[in-house]
């Protein structure tokens, strides 16, 4: 059946007055000029920004406590803290990953995320629990939220015996991507991590993302371990490094080598842009060619009492971290979470064109900028051709 839309009288980007046309979940026309096809819902924007459906690069959507009581954090300073902390807690506290992610989803698209990335515990504690909840808030979000999953050892993977076989599991049963988490200092032998996070990618023809927190040198070696199989199995254009906190403090020299590498391989990274750690330098990786977007990382979750699902925040943080101040800066910032997102992710027809899916959102603010640090109500969003938030408020996010 098909489903007609004209969005009339919005404003693109440079201020130029359009209308858009939809049917059948794609943009079929976009111009000043636009006709609606017969018995196409009518729909006058008022003159608001039309922007692209919105991309969170990196979430977690399994461990949030989102509309939750208030977690009370007593959590010890150490990665590895985090880690036990969340594993107890989530064991004994009756958390539900499915109803979970299901809550967090909605409040994205609410906010007019229409494509997520969000990584899934697997651990031979929780098994594939994780990864099932997660599953079905999939499912059930499926016309309207475009989602990868990646099935993510947050536990370490070496050192946990049977979490590779779990992972295979989880991307077998439906897990789009192989997540990885530091080689060298979780599972202590970077060699054997990496060939065993590579092997298994391999055999299962799944892209690659992995969390790097690892500092400085150890963070660099690994780095480039890393790059050297992306080299040798073809892998090009098919890895994320999420967070490479080590390409904010190597010295400039070693830096630059390495991101010369990470372009020449179509190696994209993911930053939430953390105030309190090193970060790739943004606008660096962008002149040399590198893929950089983001994602919130944790939202309400025992790792973080920080975080809301709204991706024009994000921007703005990411503005905030970077120093953006300028009106074409903070273009730069919106796109890494709209079309540089949709590329390190590799979602494909994303954006504001003919052919592509009409994921749209419409806000009262006079630029990207200004929607960027006010952060307007979502006045309308449209997902995969379907109004699904209007003036805020969500109308219908189950499939249909």
């Amino acid at each position: 059946m098909t489903h007609a839309l004209l969005l009339s009288n919005v404003r693109l980007a440079d201020g130029q007055p359009v209308s858009v046309a939809v049917a059948d979940g794609r943009i079929t026309a976009l111009g000043p000029h636009v006709e609606p096809q017969p018995g196409a819902l009518v729909e006058d924007g008022g003159g608001a920004l039309l922007l692209p459906g919105f991309v969170e690069g990196h979430t977690h959507l399994d461990k949030s406590h989102w509309g939750r009581a208030w977690y009370r954090n007593e959590v010890g300073p150490t990665l590895v803290h985090r880690i036990s902390n969340e594993r107890e807690w989530r064991k004994t506290s009756g958390h539900d990953a499915a109803v979970q992610s299901l809550a967090l989803a909605r409040a994205f698209v609410q906010a007019g995320t229409t494509r997520l990335r969000t990584h899934v515990d697997v651990d031979t504690d929780a098994r594939l629990v994780y990864v099932d909840g997660v599953l079905n808030t999939r499912q059930t979000m499926r016309d309207v939220l475009d989602m990868q999953i990646v099935a993510f050892p947050q536990s370490g993977m070496l050192i946990r015996p049977g979490t590779v076989e779990l992972l295979g599991n989880a991307l077998a049963e439906g897990a789009d991507v192989l997540g990885a988490l530091d080689p060298a200092l979780i599972d202590g032998d970077p060699v054997a991590s990496l060939n065993a996070t590579f092997a298994l990618a391999d055999r299962y023809r799944k892209p690659i993302d992995i969390h790097l927190h690892e500092p400085g040198e150890v963070g660099a070696f690994t780095l480039k371990l890393l790059l050297d199989r992306v080299e040798a199995m073809g892998m090009q254009g098919r890895v994320v490094v999420s967070h490479a906190f080590c390409l904010g403090a190597l010295p400039e020299r070693e830096r630059d080598v390495l991101l010369e590498r990470i372009a020449h391989l179509r190696v994209a990274l993911l930053t939430s842009a953390p105030p309190s750690r090193p970060v790739p330098p943004l606008k660096v990786c962008r002149d040399k060619g590198v893929t950089i977007f983001g994602g919130n990382d944790g939202i309400r979750d025992t790792w973080s009492p920080y975080g809301v699902p709204d991706m024009l925040e994000r921007a703005m943080l990411i503005g905030m971290r970077y120093d953006l101040r300028r009106d074409d800066d903070l273009e730069m910032a919106f796109d890494c979470v709209s079309n540089a997102a949709a590329q390190g992710c590799g979602f494909s027809d994303y954006g504001l064109h003919v052919g592509a899916r009409a994921d749209l959102v419409l806000v009262d603010a006079e630029s990207v900028a200004h929607a960027v640090v006010a952060r307007p109500r979502r006045k309308l969003v449209v997902a995969n051709g379907r109004i699904v938030v209007r003036d805020g408020a969500l109308i219908d996010v189950h499939a249909a």
